[in-house]
């Protein structure tokens, strides 16, 4: 599982880098609010921890223009302060957790794997992207026309959505589309994305699953 990490305080920083590396995951280190985004902008990230205050752009800003931007990924707030506005403000930024320094790195650790256990994000019932639409409870794709989806199907679309812009490899997408399967094939990616795009195309999209075998894959318009 991959992790983005902004924190501006070095000490902390290299110290959390060191115990979640330890524990088996990938993480992007950042000192200040304006990397944050861009690093989230062009990653897929299992889960975001950002301290509230920190250089150029704070905490709660960064994530309220990531989920302004469409951004979903489970997101824990670090800070010293404890008054209950900091607390309500981080909230209602989009932060599913909270913890105030000093807390212990096992804590984190458990707040982490409950986040990406439960899968939390911020998933609207209609997904936009160009003028395609997705509802992702009634699997249906529309544009000029409307089309269904298979399960399997509306959940590519969805993540596709959920990252449009994003490059994305088989790597990161059998992770998220196929996580219930123990064995994961790439070959299985390119038939999913081919038979997207076909589906696409049928409804007369302005989208396209740019990409081809073996490479990544971008969604973006036409």
């Amino acid at each position: 599982m991959k992790i983005l990490l902004a924190e501006d305080e070095i000490d902390l920083q290299r110290a959390l880098v060191t115990m979640l590396s330890y524990s088996d995951y990938e993480v992007d280190a950042v000192d200040n609010g304006n990397q944050a985004v861009e690093k989230a902008s062009e990653n897929v990230y299992d889960c975001m921890i950002f301290d509230i205050m920190m250089p150029e752009l704070d905490g709660i800003s960064a994530l309220k223009i990531l989920r302004e931007k469409g951004n979903v990924s489970p997101a824990i707030f670090l800070t010293a302060k404890s008054e209950i506005d900091d607390r309500i403000n981080g909230l209602d930024a989009g932060a599913d957790d909270y913890l105030t320094k000093p807390f212990a790195m096992g804590e984190l650790l458990a707040r982490i794997r409950s986040m990406t256990r439960r899968n939390i994000s911020y998933s609207p019932k209609i997904l936009s992207f160009g003028k395609v639409s997705l509802n992702t409870e009634d699997q249906e794709l529309i544009s000029e026309n409307s089309i269904r989806l298979s399960g399997r199907e509306e959940k590519l679309m969805e993540f596709l959505m959920k990252n449009s812009g994003k490059k994305l490899t088989d790597s990161d997408i059998l992770c998220h589309v196929w996580d219930d399967e123990k064995e994961k094939n790439p070959e299985v990616v390119w038939v999913y994305i081919s038979y997207l795009n076909n589906k696409l195309k049928s409804i007369d999209a302005d989208i396209h699953i740019d990409g081809a075998k073996g490479e990544d894959y971008i969604l973006k318009t036409i």
